[in-house]
């Protein structure tokens, strides 16, 4: 099993401080399956309630089952839990259990925490007779509340190496890029089918330097649908290399990295929405000239998450309608909780930062410090030996950029969007800083 551990991510003295709780115990499937045998069944159910989640957040039962939840707060904030036309427990402080009897169950209800706002950022669980159908699109996880957070990865799981290699030697770089339908776990414990370039989602990274050329083979290993590729860092006409390719075919792009930048690409396969929206884009990172080395390279690609069976039109309607299930960081929500990333007291550090969207973009900051250099667009804002400093990286959909800072002492240090719709669900990470 991964590891769980409690992960604080909030912001100095003015912003919002938020604790998000990472069970230990109890670590229940967020759905639990009706077993009882049918009427007259007594059921007992553990349930949790930490990190914004009701765990389990949904529960299966047969018509006429009895149904009893034993409610416990896992969390360092109190919670309740109020079933719809029925009982309620008290606030409950960490530790607390409070024993909720909803007597026989004949049909769907739902309950939530009724603390202001927690219910709407997704505090909530279904209890469902077996038989009804979950229309969400995903198995196990409401539309509105998104992916359980607070749930551990599966057995097995690695995160994306956040780590960027330097650049490659030479002044060609040649790569072959096979478009794909890849299972991924995109938030703890759920998996979904990506459409990738390369088996990852974002696809590989490229990296060189101003002059540089790249040569990419698109091979469309997808037997279903058609698939192109759209490298910003090159400057060409898109006619014949962003053509959208049939299953089985390859295409050779080419193309000079004349200026510097962190840049997108995705594929140009209409509706490019969809097709980024399930994973097809990536990044290339062409060093300015001159760059200096530092201790530590990061690159996060910043994205939606859209969850359910692809091209379906619950997952396309939320598309349009800009509501994700969530947010992440290298295409994987609370990877970077779940597994900080290392450095030590007094390193230097550069992030790079992508926005792939498909529709937002980002306001990148790491707690706890202050970035002395900014990079955006291909253009220096902030350097070091200047007197200012800066808080955000701010992207729109499709920019890059990086940031510099150094980490004054051993701690935890957390980054997130500061949309804190983003980071609340998804978008944050942990910065490990040891002496």
């Amino acid at each position: 099993m991964t590891s769980r551990r409690p992960a604080l991510w909030g912001t100095v003295a003015g912003a919002v401080l938020t604790v998000l709780a990472v069970l230990a115990a109890n670590s229940g499937k967020d759905t639990v399956a009706g077993t009882a045998p049918g009427a007259g069944t007594t059921r007992t159910v553990a349930v949790t309630l930490a990190g914004m989640r009701v765990r389990p957040a949904r529960i299966e039962v047969a018509a006429g089952t009895v149904l009893r939840l034993e409610v416990t707060n896992s969390d360092a904030r109190r919670h309740d839990l109020k079933v719809e036309n029925g009982p309620a427990t008290p606030l409950l402080d960490r530790g607390e259990t409070r024993t909720l009897d909803l007597g026989t169950v004949t049909g769907d209800r739902e309950a939530w925490c009724t603390l202001p706002g927690h219910r709407a950022a997704g505090m909530t669980m279904a209890i469902v007779i077996t038989g009804v159908t979950d229309d969400t699109g995903h198995e196990g996880h409401s539309t509105a509340a998104g992916p359980d957070l607070s749930a551990g990865f599966s057995p097995g799981w690695q995160p994306r190496d956040a780590d960027l290699a330097p650049a490659p030697g030479g002044t060609v770089h040649r790569t072959e890029l096979r478009a794909a339908h890849t299972t991924i776990e995109v938030a703890p414990g759920v998996k979904q089918e990506r459409w990738t370039f390369g088996g990852t989602a974002p696809g590989p990274t490229l990296r060189g330097r101003v002059g540089d050329v790249f040569e990419i083979t698109l091979v469309n290993d997808d037997r279903r649908m058609g698939h192109g590729i759209d490298f910003h860092a090159g400057s060409l006409a898109p006619d014949g290399p962003m053509r959208t390719i049939e299953p089985g075919e390859r295409l050779v792009y080419r193309f000079r990295a004349e200026r510097a930048g962190a840049w997108l690409y995705h594929c140009s396969t209409a509706p490019m929405l969809q097709h980024i929206g399930n994973g097809m884009y990536g990044a290339v990172v062409i060093d300015p000239p001159g760059l200096p080395e530092v201790d530590h390279e990061y690159l996060l690609v910043s994205s939606e998450l859209y969850l359910g069976t692809p091209g379906s039109t619950a997952q396309v309607t939320r598309m349009r309608e800009h509501t994700p299930d969530a947010w992440a960081f290298n295409g994987v929500a609370n990877q970077y909780t779940e597994r900080p990333l290392k450095a030590k007291a007094g390193e230097r550090a550069r992030f790079w930062v992508v926005a792939a969207g498909p529709s937002d973009g980002i306001a990148f900051h790491v707690v706890g410090t202050v970035f002395d250099t900014v990079y955006k667009e291909g253009a220096h804002l902030l350097e070091p030996q200047e007197a200012g400093g800066s808080q955000v990286l701010d992207l729109a959909p499709a920019q890059g950029g990086f940031v510099e800072t150094t980490f004054p002492e051993a701690g935890h240090y957390p980054f997130v969007d500061h949309d804190m719709r983003h980071a609340e669900a998804g978008a944050h990470g942990m910065v490990e800083v040891s002496d």
